[in-house]
C-alpha cells in the first residue's frame, strides 16, 4: 500500500511536471492525492518544502536514469555521447518536458534561496559527472554548456536537432 506521502510526492510529479509549481496548488495535491490536510501538513510545511522534496526525488530519478543509460559506454567521448542520447530518450519518454530544475528556476522568487540551493546542488553535480568522464575543465564545462542547452533548445522547439548537432561538435571536443 503507498504511504499518504508516497501519493502526495508522486502526485506533486505530475502536477509541477504538467502544470507548473505556481500553477499547482496545494489543495489541488491533497485533493488528487486523496490525502487529509492535516497528513499533508504532517509531511510538508510548505508548498516549499514539497517543492525541496520534488526535485530531491527528480535528482534522484534523473542521475539513476543516467547512470543506468551510459553503463555499459567505455571511453569519455563513447559515455558523453550516451548522455546526449539519453537527453533523446528522456525526451521521447517525457514529451519535450525539459528539465525540472530550470522549469521550476523560471517560477520561484530570485531570493528563495532553499528551493535555489538544490537547483544549483543538481547543477554542480551534473557538471562533476562530465568532469568525471573528461578529465579536462575547459572541455568539460562545454560540455556541461552544450548539454544544457540542448536541454532547453530541445523543449523550446520540441525537437532533438540541437542535441544531435552537439553530439557533432563533441566529436571535435573530445580526442
Amino acid at each position: 500500500m503507498i504511504s499518504p506521502k508516497e501519493r502526495i510526492v508522486a502526485t506533486t510529479m505530475k502536477l509541477f511536471s504538467t502544470q507548473g509549481y505556481n500553477s499547482t496548488g496545494i489543495n489541488q495535491i491533497i485533493s488528487e492525492a486523496s490525502v487529509a490536510k492535516a497528513s499533508f501538513y504532517q509531511y510538508f510545511k510548505s508548498k516549499e518544502d514539497l517543492c525541496v522534496e520534488f526535485l530531491n526525488t527528480r535528482h534522484t530519478y534523473w542521475f539513476n536514469e543516467l547512470e543506468t543509460f551510459t553503463a555499459g559506454k567505455r571511453g569519455a567521448k563513447s559515455k558523453v555521447m550516451a548522455a546526449f542520447d539519453f537527453l533523446i530518450d528522456m525526451n521521447r519518454k517525457e514529451n519535450f518536458r525539459g528539465c525540472s530544475f530550470l522549469n521550476i528556476l523560471s517560477e520561484i522568487p530570485t531570493d528563495n534561496t532553499k528551493i535555489l540551493n538544490v537547483i544549483q546542488h543538481h547543477k554542480t553535480d551534473l557538471r562533476n559527472y562530465f568532469m568525471k568522464i573528461v578529465d579536462d575543465a575547459e572541455i568539460s564545462d562545454h560540455i556541461y554548456m552544450l548539454f544544457e542547452s540542448s536541454i532547453i533548445e530541445s523543449q523550446l522547439f520540441r525537437s532533438n536537432e540541437l542535441i544531435e548537432k552537439s553530439k557533432k561538435i563533441i566529436t571535435n571536443l573530445i580526442p
